[in-house]
């Protein structure tokens, strides 16, 4: 039998090498013909249009790999059983069960490849076309949000108005910091800009207030109004720690002052450079990002919006969960690949192929809807992730009673 199961491996490894090549350059293809404008408007040259096809391909092919794997055990199984050699084997006293083993096998191999490759290879190589992609093909898109709120820190809380992602600039910018639900620290400006010299926030027309114990600030030289001033922070900022740099741009005159307990200190100026646990990144509306991230770095991203009380997280939470059940997805189509394709048919080889790819198709639609239905919380991810594997599991579960004995 051992014979045998190394026969079925590499047939079914093979087999699945040829189609994942196959479906790749035809994808591949019609890939070029789609962009081959937009290639010669960027006037690309032959390296970077290679380039960007050796980080394109490995991302087609983990895209594929499941219905791939099905399509390869169902052509390999219905030769076999086109050529009496199921009925062989079953003859010789060896169970369907027993038979399923080496099919298994090349699954795992298979499974075992893929999750590594799609959890932690092929992101890297992802941000490269991804990166590629938003340079030369897309026209970066205005961030149409409005009303943003996030939590940036433990107690911190951000809200804009709006945000401009093409000037990296947002719009009625308001910081507040609490304690046990009583606001200590409120800070805002007319808006915000990001430096991409000094890598930081540059606020415009701030304001600064804080409630604190006996808070007392130096005394100071009198100032004329309108006096160009900066103030700066040296630690990103649970909320700003706002300290001296050399001159504040204050319309009060400079006097000694002491605000006591529970009294509001105030402090306004018209450009201050900050550090914010946040950048534009965090502002972008890419949801599709997700490609680019590794496992661990998935997980990361949706923990950091789930404490910023961000939307759209279930997006990121369905591709988690995509990426944990691909694995188990392709021992469920390999499953049912053999029995759809493991009884001879009258309609031949070529009729089983057919079934194979209908199958296919009907599995791809399940799943891209219930992936939809995922990334829109209109189903709780998991659930969105796994209910195709489940439910063509159960389906393989009752086909398998008509397996040849």
């Amino acid at each position: 039998m051992k014979i045998l199961d190394k026969y079925i491996i590499k047939k079914v490894l093979t087999t699945f090498i040829y189609v994942v090549l196959i479906l790749v350059a035809i994808i591949a293809i019609i890939d070029v013909t789609e962009k081959i404008d937009k290639f010669a408007r960027n006037s690309l040259g032959p390296a970077q249009i290679l380039g960007y096809y050796l980080d394109f391909i490995p991302w087609i092919a983990g895209l594929i790999t499941p219905i791939t794997v099905f399509i390869a055990i169902v052509y390999v199984t219905s030769r076999m059983a086109g050529h009496t050699e199921i009925i062989a084997i079953l003859s010789s006293g060896v169970s369907f069960r027993r038979l399923l083993v080496p099919y298994f096998m090349a699954a795992f191999i298979v499974a075992v490849v893929s999750f590594y490759l799609n959890g932690w290879v092929i992101p890297k190589s992802n941000r490269e076309r991804l990166n590629f992609e938003l340079t030369y093909f897309q026209n970066k898109k205005y961030f149409e949000e409005r009303n943003v709120h996030m939590q940036v820190q433990p107690n911190v809380y951000l809200f804009l108005q709006n945000y401009n992602n093409i000037s990296n600039t947002g719009y009625q910018f308001t910081l507040e910091r609490f304690e046990d639900n009583r606001l200590m620290e409120k800070l805002t400006a007319d808006h915000i800009q990001w430096d991409t010299t000094k890598q930081k926030w540059v606020l415009k027309y701030w304001k600064f207030k804080k409630v604190d114990t006996l808070f007392t600030t130096p005394a100071e030289p009198k100032k004329r109004m309108g006096v160009e001033s900066s103030l700066t922070t040296t630690d990103t900022l649970t909320l700003p720690q706002l300290k001296r740099k050399r001159v504040l741009r204050d319309t009060s005159v400079g006097t000694p002052k002491s605000v006591l307990s529970n009294q509001i200190s105030d402090q306004q100026g018209s450009e201050m450079d900050t550090t914010l646990a946040i950048t534009p990144k965090d502002f972008e509306n890419n949801t599709r990002s997700y490609d680019g991230m590794t496992i661990p770095e998935l997980r990361a991203h949706i923990k950091k919006l789930n404490f910023r009380g961000s939307t759209g997280v279930q997006v990121f939470q369905t591709e988690e969960q995509i990426r944990y059940a691909s694995p188990f997805t392709i021992f469920v189509l390999v499953f049912m690949g053999v029995i759809v394709s493991s009884r001879k048919s009258r309609g031949g080889t070529g009729f089983q192929i057919a079934l194979g790819f209908l199958l296919s198709f009907i599995f791809i639609l399940f799943f891209t809807m219930t992936r939809t239905f995922g990334e829109t919380g209109s189903m709780p991810p998991i659930l969105a992730a796994w209910l195709p594997t489940l439910v063509f599991g159960v389906i393989a579960a009752g086909m398998y009673k008509y397996v040849p004995r």
